[in-house]
């Protein structure tokens, strides 16, 4: 089977036939772009998914199993998302069903939970935190018992509503706000973290770019609050073209939001490190899938 994950900010493919992972395909697509101002997904993101998916033809065989696709927090607020959704099944052929915050954590818990034992390693409690384009999930997971908590806010939403530099911080502040409330002032336990900006950071440590990522190096690795400080320091100091040499086209502003946002959830929590997974919502997507038949 394929499963793909249709992100705010981008789309990820693999192949999964219940014991081995196959190929796999990310393309960063920008499908939140604009949706803090308009409420919509713009035409220009809809070309680029369709192109992203034509793309990943060449390199994953499609007619090679039954594919699973399903799209999360940009979907959700977007109010031309059925509209939206049509076009890309007409143009492409694949057909997404859109995810409810619940579900999009569940799923993504399960693939965080299958790598962490395929490393031998097992945190109980902890909090695992993915930072979309669009939304923010927070899960806390302790002695087999699960809660799913959503913030309306990713790197791409929040680098839009924040005009200029300081705007982003007052953004922070307000991400950091959220977090607290929600999260309450209860025991955390150990932080683990998924989505791009921490295997981003992580990838740039290594000595890693764009180009050269490879996730069996991402899995497992303890991420220290100074690291992600450094890290920032350092992209920050970048011109934009060596900056998306590091983190990818269309990532070259938004990974600065993200870092501190990451930055923000170490903060919140009180911890100096967090384990962090490459695995996501896709790699949870192939995994129910094969549970349910």
């Amino acid at each position: 089977m394929i499963a793909i994950d249709l992100g705010s900010n981008t789309i990820r493919l693999i192949e999964f036939d219940g014991c081995q992972w196959g190929k796999s395909f990310e393309k960063i697509v920008k499908t939140a772009e604009s949706l803090h101002q308009s409420g919509q997904i713009g035409a220009s993101a809809v070309q680029r998914i369709i192109d992203a998916i034509d793309e990943a033809k060449g390199v994953i065989d499609f007619s090679s199993g039954e594919i699973v696709a399903y799209t999360t927090a940009a979907m959700r607020l977007a109010t031309n998302s059925q509209e939206v959704l049509e076009t890309i099944y007409e143009k492409s052929g694949v057909r997404f069903n859109v995810i409810d915050a619940q579900t999009e954590g569940r799923l993504t818990l399960n693939a965080v939970l299958y790598r962490l034992k395929m490393l031998g390693n097992s945190f109980d409690p902890f909090v695992l935190c993915d930072i979309g384009g669009g939304s923010t999930e927070l899960i806390r997971y302790a002695q087999g018992e699960i809660e799913t908590l959503s913030i309306d806010q990713g790197i791409v939403t929040l680098s839009e509503s924040a005009y200029d530099k300081d705007g982003v911080f007052v953004k922070i502040d307000e991400f950091k706000a959220s977090i607290a409330r929600q999260m309450g002032e209860s025991s955390y336990g150990s932080l683990v973290m998924t989505a791009g900006t921490p295997t981003t950071i992580v990838a740039y440590l290594l000595g890693m770019d764009y180009l050269t990522y490879d996730p069996t190096k991402i899995n497992g690795y303890r991420l220290s609050l100074n690291d992600c400080i450094c890290v920032y320091d350092q992209l920050l100091s970048m011109d934009e073209s060596e900056r998306t040499r590091f983190v990818g086209v269309g990532r070259e502003n938004l990974i600065i939001a993200g870092i501190l946002m990451v930055i923000a959830v170490y903060e919140v929590m009180g911890v100096e490190e967090a384990i962090v997974v490459d695995d996501g919502l896709r790699e949870g997507i192939a995994l129910e899938y094969y549970k349910m038949k």
